[in-house]
């Protein structure tokens, strides 16, 4: 089956973030005096709305997560605010979607004034037709609302879509929306049996493995 539809993921898919993200959170919760074991990083990545404040309350010990996801936001603008960090490969695969045609969206959790500034930024905003962000589906990621909100935007069905993810998160929400997702892990190695169209090491790989499906 061709494809008529992209979505991608924005942190660690196309910006190098997560690393920032991660790096962010273990300093908050130094100030909070608690220690995020292994896990954190599995279960935050790639979450937003009520199940990102489930997770946050549950490893910060507190009973409202609220001023926590504040403060990382509030660091993450701050260190975005001069420059983003674009992944190998965005280029040339945003270039090789329009020229074959493939209509484009970000389905980020992140809140949609820092997704128009990161791509504004980085100088990709022009490639992407829509943008749908975490706040703006009742359920966040893992649940499968916000691929599918992006595919009706892009006048698609998501099976007709390629999904881009790096968490498992991610995956199991554009999975679940019954796109052709393809991984593409950033900090954490995915785990077996993770149900996905494919597995790839970059975005270079991916553009190889989709060249003869749009």
């Amino acid at each position: 089956m061709k494809c008529k539809g992209a979505i991608f993921d924005m942190d660690g898919v196309l910006f190098d973030t997560e690393k920032l993200y991660q790096d962010i959170w273990q300093e908050i919760a130094k100030e909070h005096k608690v220690e995020l074991d292994s896990g954190f990083v599995k279960e935050i990545s790639g979450t937003s709305g009520r199940k990102m404040l489930q997770v946050i309350e549950r490893y910060y010990q507190v009973s409202d997560g609220n001023p926590i996801v504040d403060a990382c936001m509030s660091r993450m603008r701050n260190k975005l605010s001069e420059s983003v960090p674009v992944k190998e490969g965005v280029f040339d695969i945003l270039r090789f979607l329009k020229e074959k045609g493939v209509r484009t969206a970000v389905a980020s959790s992140t809140d949609r004034q820092r997704i128009e500034q990161n791509l504004r930024m980085s100088g990709i905003r022009d490639y992407f037709m829509e943008i749908v962000s975490g706040q703006e589906v009742k359920n966040g990621k893992p649940a499968p609302d916000i691929y599918l909100c992006a595919a009706e935007r892009i006048g698609c069905r998501a099976e007709e879509c390629f999904a881009f993810e790096d968490s498992e998160n991610g995956v199991r929400s554009a999975y679940a929306a019954g796109c052709v997702t393809i991984m593409i892990p950033d900090l954490i190695e995915p785990e077996d049996g993770i149900r996905c169209f494919r597995i790839c090491g970059n975005l270079k790989e991916v553009q190889k493995e989709i060249k003869n499906m749009v």
